[in-house]
């Protein structure tokens, strides 16, 4: 069938707005049409060539929502009609590290920026002329109806707003992920969290929720810093430096007990800059990423070993896609997670390349594509 999405041609380049045709759903998937859509930084990289894909035409999104259009026989119990979130990572539930429950890293990842399906190296988008599209995620959420493996679904309620809950697909999960599962914040800690986005701010609810007695948001722009405090943070600074002395303060010289780097653009110096914000056998968890080609960074070796420190890289917050998107959207209906206040504004389809002009302008923490 026909629909309408965003891709990219080439890297750098800038998202445009294209006729594409979308396959009906082979096996093990299912056709969805989209609700809502998160304008993710991740998407972004792309754009701007940090992560390169496998092709081109690449559809960008990965933060999505919608209802089920159509299903093939024995959908593992997905019917047409239901509300869906689409996993960033998908989860096959059987490969190693599903099985040890670490499905953040499940195995299907490894084909998740290559363009085609990762399961049958097929592709489900193609121009009107036949050119295959590649699926970011295997999912493409910047597209109108998509199909997609019943790996990155996940079933939800019909009582949750499906343009709110398609921030749990990524930087809810992510964010708190961060906090709650890589940094192990625990009662009582001083956190730091950099870069108030999406991600950074999900990162502030996961800390609180943990018991964090002081919660440090770092971010240069005002908006942000005045944005944190309602999603739990105890004080707003515009630097690392400042940030540092502040933990100190609140824990008699030693440093915070974790800082999460929540930056859009992940650089060199704010993994050295964060790993001296921390106190002895601190941790520094790192959320954000970067160029792709940049390999080197500038640590202090003799405080990394002699101090204890622990560097945790995290991807989708070490979450399980299908476990803890369901646990997250419960706590959503108990008033304990704030999904509406993180959405500053919304797009249609054919503005979506203002929406992430709008990011790199510091406007949004976070901004939604929503499609009805």
């Amino acid at each position: 069938m026909r629909t309408r999405g965003a891709v990219i041609r080439q890297a750098p380049g800038r998202l445009e707005v294209t006729d594409l045709e979308v396959d009906d759903p082979y096996e093990d998937e299912v056709q969805v049409q989209l609700v809502a859509s998160g304008l993710c930084h991740s998407d972004d990289h792309h754009v701007t060539g940090d992560i390169p894909v496998g092709g081109y035409p690449f559809a960008l999104g990965h933060e999505g929502a919608g209802v089920v259009t159509k299903v093939r026989p024995n959908s593992k119990g997905i019917e047409e009609g239901d509300h869906v979130i689409f996993s960033a990572i998908p989860s096959c539930g059987h490969c190693r590290w599903c099985a040890t429950g670490h499905a953040s890293l499940c195995d299907l990842a490894a084909g998740i920026l290559a363009g085609p399906r990762f399961t049958d190296g097929t592709y489900r988008l193609h121009t009107p002329d036949g050119t295959p599209v590649g699926q970011m995620c295997g999912i493409s959420t910047f597209v109108e109806t998509t199909t997609v493996s019943l790996a990155s679904v996940v079933k939800i309620g019909k009582d949750i707003p499906l343009d709110k809950a398609c921030l749990v697909g990524c930087g809810v999960s992510t964010g708190w992920g961060s906090a709650v599962h890589s940094a192990r914040v625990q009662p009582g800690d001083t956190v730091i969290v950099m870069g108030i986005g999406g991600i950074g701010v999900s990162a502030l609810q996961g800390a609180v929720h943990a018991g964090a007695s002081q919660v440090i948001a770092v971010d240069p722009v005002p908006f942000k810093r005045e944005q944190a405090a309602v999603f739990g943070a105890t004080h707003a600074v515009a630097s690392i430096e400042e940030a540092t002395e502040l933990a100190k303060q609140f824990t008699n010289g030693q440093g915070a007990d974790a800082t999460i780097v929540t930056v859009g653009v992940m650089r060199p110096e704010y993994l050295r800059q964060a790993l001296s914000s921390v106190r002895k056998a601190g941790t520094v968890v790192t959320t954000a990423v970067g160029k792709h080609e940049v390999s080197e960074v500038p640590l202090d070796l003799f405080e990394l070993t002699l101090s204890q420190k622990r560097v945790q890289g995290t991807c989708f917050g070490a979450t399980n896609g299908n476990w803890d998107v369901l646990n997250l959207l419960q706590l959503y209906r108990d008033g304990r997670l704030k999904l509406d206040e993180m959405i500053t504004r919304s797009y249609s389809l054919e503005d979506i390349a203002q929406g992430y002009d709008d990011l790199h302008e510091g406007k949004n923490i976070r901004g939604i594509v929503r499609y009805r």
